[in-house]
């Protein structure tokens, strides 16, 4: 839970310092920012990718388990379900709720707190989550400046959704063997090098799709394992 706790607290810190400093902050560096913090998600991709021994497994992970996202159409889901909730409860000009409502939803819906609390869960490494709090942290910051202390709020929201799948991932802690966890790594890696890239504007992924490219080296080893 470390990761989601840290994430949290960023999000409260960016959030104060936005209201606080909101006549002093230049929005027009956030783009700056952003590839900058692409750069480094990409960094943290690439370790974690090399954690891996099973090249051909990692592949077909990523292969096989994006088809089945695509098929599935997880990242459409994932839009349809913010842009429902965006719709349904931002409708006043109470910036309490607006700043609530809208950071939740993107602080939340996106793969790398999926991603990042699996990988917390399931290894206690909890690199992706603290990447995806300094991210959060200083949009929280940027979205405070107009939304006010209502971003602050979206601080609850993120910790209860990134710890159930924290703990959830954590309960099947206990049946996979290292093995199995380096080679989930490995993919998650790649799954993190796409969302740098995303930051970086140089082509659209859709990474949603790609998630249960991460669970395929369970089914993988569990066949083995019968043979």
């Amino acid at each position: 839970m470390l990761g989601t706790v840290v994430n949290s607290i960023a999000i409260i810190v960016g959030g104060i310092l936005g209201v606080l400093f909101k006549n002093f902050i230049p929005v027009k560096y956030a783009d700056s920012i952003n590839k900058a913090s692409g750069l480094a998600i990409i960094a943290i991709g690439i370790q974690l990718m090399l954690k891996g021994s099973n090249m051909t497994l990692m592949i077909i992970s990523v292969i096989l388990g994006t088809f089945i996202g695509e098929v599935i159409k997880i990242e459409t889901k994932l839009n349809n379900a913010g842009d429902h909730l965006q719709k349904r409860f931002v409708k006043s000009e109470n910036n309490l709720s607006a700043g609530f409502v809208t950071c939740t939803l993107i602080f939340c819906v996106g793969s790398m707190a999926i991603v990042g609390s699996i990988q917390s869960g399931l290894t206690y490494n909890h690199e992706i989550l603290f990447a995806k709090s300094i991210l959060d942290g200083i949009l929280s910051m940027t979205m405070a400046v107009t939304l006010g202390v209502g971003v602050c709020l979206s601080a609850l929201s993120v910790f209860l959704y990134q710890g159930t799948i924290t703990l959830l991932a954590q309960s099947l802690q206990s049946i996979l063997n290292d093995v199995v966890i380096a080679e989930m790594t490995a993919v998650g890696g790649i799954l993190i090098m796409a969302i740098g890239l995303n930051f970086l504007d140089i082509k659209r992924i859709k990474v949603g799709n790609m998630i249960p490219a991460v669970f395929i080296p369970i089914i993988y080893f569990t066949i083995a394992n019968l043979f």
